[in-house]
This record gives structure tokens, sequence and C-alpha cells, in this order.
């Protein structure tokens, strides 16, 4: 007999188009009377100004919270010693993946509605129940599962529509990481839902290759929706489906590595994980002597090139990262329970720092311009 698993798949409801969060505000009304409102990042202050008043005209009581720092601990028991005697029923998280992380652990700590609003398509963390955690530096330091999904998901166009066209590249190729990192990390499994979520990663893929130039060139474009909400529905579901046997492997592994060097701070979650995505084919070509690797690689490159993506250290502020700096990566990327050895086959700090400094080996030099 198979054993029981558990999945927490999809947020309770999901709302999704222009003037989504319009539609979300009697949903909202009826999930909770005294929301915390959290965010963030001083550029979406105006923003979320508006969505208070939003809420308020509707009978809510506001009490509005800031993250100091990335989703790190003691901005989680900061707010968290805030909530203690507020009498908050909810939690709206308004922001990037690491606002709506916060926003998630502190509804599931305190037992309240979650409600998950992004302000881009950089990641599908308004859909997950999971919580990156970082330093106050911004160093990945682990992730913590959380017992569901958000309640209500308001993925609103015109919201999203508003980010830094970089937000949605990053967020093509953290989505794009799901084949990459599913296809190894399910390990063949015989699991139906496991085998359904691979695909549905790799139709994922497949779509982000045909669209995600022309979703860049047109926000307004049917290929933009599409897009947008593969990288911040669809690769929700897939994690959701699939479990933990579908998340990550190499291509977050060598994020969370590279998070430890200050000088990658400036670059987004997904840029970092896109970056991964061709180290983590490299050591399969290499390793692993996968010559549909070494493909996957020479096919992506062009690209990412294209969406203005990172495909070297350079490209990610890390030129001029010293060889200790560039271990202390491999180091933590290497450690022991990472994720990076759900790959195949053994892979050592040397072996990480040779495909980090090898991603576009072979590629002809008309495709890296």
């Amino acid at each position: 007999m198979p054993e029981v698993s558990q999945h927490a798949i999809a947020p309770a409801q999901v709302l999704r188009g222009d003037g989504a969060w319009t539609e979300a505000l009697p949903l909202i009304k009826g999930l909770g009377k005294r929301p915390l409102l959290l965010g963030r990042s001083p550029a979406t202050t105006q923003l979320r100004q508006r969505l208070q008043g939003d809420l308020e005209v509707h009978g809510l009581s506001v009490h509005p919270a800031l993250l100091e720092h990335d989703c790190c601990w003691s901005d989680l028991h900061r707010i968290s010693a805030e909530l203690h005697g507020s009498g908050c029923d909810a939690v709206v998280a308004v922001g990037g993946g690491k606002v709506l992380d916060a926003g998630k652990w502190l509804a599931n700590e305190h037992g309240l509605t979650c409600i998950t609003v992004p302000t881009s398509a950089a990641t599908c963390a308004g859909w997950t129940a999971l919580s990156n955690i970082y330093s106050e530096q911004g160093a990945f330091e682990g992730d913590v599962a959380l017992a569901r999904c958000p309640d209500l998901l308001v993925f609103d166009h015109q919201l999203v529509r508003q980010a830094p066209q970089r937000t949605l590249a990053s967020g093509i190729a953290d989505a794009m990481a799901k084949w990459y990192e599913a296809s190894v990390s399910s390990g063949g499994s015989s699991d139906g839902l496991i085998q359904q979520a691979v695909q549905m990663a790799r139709v994922l893929r497949d779509q982000l290759l045909l669209e995600a130039e022309a979703a860049m060139a047109n926000p307004g474009s049917d290929a933009w929706v599409r897009v947008a909400e593969a990288c911040g529905l669809t690769a929700g579901v897939i994690g959701g489906i699939g479990g933990a046997r579908c998340r990550t492997v190499a291509a977050h592994a060598v994020h969370n590595g590279l998070t430890q060097l200050e000088a990658s701070h400036g670059q987004l979650h997904g840029e970092k994980v896109g970056f991964g995505i061709l180290v983590q084919l490299r050591l399969e070509e290499v390793l692993g002597g996968q010559q549909l690797a070494a493909q996957a690689r020479r096919q992506l490159v062009p690209v990412f090139r294209r969406l203005g993506l990172p495909i070297t250290l350079q490209d990610l502020g890390l030129g001029a990262a010293s060889l200790a700096e560039l271990h202390t990566a491999c180091a933590f990327a290497c450690r022991p329970g990472s994720d990076l050895h759900h790959l195949p086959f053994a892979v050592s700090e040397a072996d990480l720092l040779a495909a980090l400094v090898s991603t576009t080996a072979g590629i002809p030099s008309e495709a890296l311009a």
C-alpha cells in the first residue's frame, strides 16, 4: 500500500484578473473585521495606503505593520508580539515574496485568516504553504512548512502590472525552475500526482519559452496575462500537487548559497534561481554525463540573455568576488540536508565552484551578445 501523504495544495479561494482587489473586498470583510495589513517596500507605500483606505471604507479596522528587513526571525517575532492583544483576526500581506511569506507565517503562528495580495509576479509565494526565512542581512537560513495555503489569494492584474518589468523576468526564471528541479527531485516516482505535477512543470516551461518575450514586450497583452499567472499561480499549483517531491534541487540551492554573499543582495530571488538552473544543468552535463542537460543549457542561455536575466557571476554582481567568498556560497549550497543533494550524483564544493564559473561554456559568442 502507498504511504499516506499530506498536501496543502491551494488557497481556499483565488481571485484573478483586472479589478480583483475590488471584487475581493466583500470577501475579505467576511473573513475578518480587524486585519493586520503587512507590507515592506517604500515603493509600495502609496499603494498600501490606498488598499488600507479601501478596507476601511468597507468597515474594517486596519492595523498596519511593516517588515524592517527580509522575512527574518527578528521581524516575525516583533510583529508577532504586536499581534498579541491587538484583536487582529486576519493578516493581509501586500507585496513581494518575502512579505507574503512573512504574512503566511504570522497567520499560521496565530491561527488567523490569511489573505495574500502579490504586487508582482516574481514568485508564487502568494499561493504556497511555505515561508522562506532569511537573516536580517538577507542571507537564506531555511524554510518553514505551514499547515495550509492562504485562505484567499488576490492576484489583481492591475496591481501586478505596475511592478517593474524586471520582476516578471525574475518570476519567469523562478517558474521555469519547476521543470528542471521537479523532473529530478521526483526521482521517477510512480505516484500519479507527482507524475502529473512534473508534466505540468514541463508544460509550464514550454509555455514560458514560447511567450515570455512577448509578455515582456507588451504588458497589456494576453501573453502577459498567461505568463504572469503562470509565474504567480501555476507554479504554486505544481508545488501543491507534487508536494516536497516536486520542489527544489540545485537551482534553489545555488540561490541559497549566493544569498550568503552581500554582493548578491541586489539581485532578485528568481534572478539567482535562474542562474542556478544553468549551474544545475552544467552539473548534470559534467558530472552526470547528460547531453540533454547540455542542450537545455544552450537553449536557455540566449533566452535568459534576451530577458535580461543573469547568466554569469559577473551579471550577478559577483565578478569581483574572491575565491574565499565563492567557497562560502558553495559550502552553504553543499551543506548536509541541502536540496542540492537531490541530484542523482555526488557534488563537492569544488564541483559546484567549477559549475558556477562555467555556465556559458560551449555557448556560441553570438548567443551571448
